[in-house]
């Protein structure tokens, strides 16, 4: 199962590394010229950023896992390294 979603905002790229930067310590993260992600032990968070947004894609490897709860963990962390107010709908496939 996977959820993305497009999160507004015109700091896409700053929040993205922010991110990545952030959770190197505690996970295995990989960079590329249009995508940053994120390993963790039951998904893998992809962040791509756009002029006006950033686009994020989690895809869980652990059917497990509490796919709501991630979501709402990654946007946190989005708020907190863009220090801007953000929202996301989140779209499961």
């Amino acid at each position: 199962m996977h959820s993305s979603a497009h999160i507004q905002t015109t700091q896409a790229t700053r929040i993205a590394k922010r991110l990545l930067n952030h959770w190197k310590h505690k996970f295995e993260v990989a960079k590329s010229s249009d995508q940053l992600q994120i390993m963790m032990p039951t998904a893998t968070i992809s962040l791509i950023p756009q002029v006006q947004a950033l686009l994020v894609h989690i895809q869980l490897q652990d059917t497990e896992a509490d796919l709501t709860r991630l979501e709402q963990v990654v946007l946190d962390h989005l708020i907190r390294m863009g220090q801007e107010p953000l929202s996301a709908v989140w779209q499961r496939h």
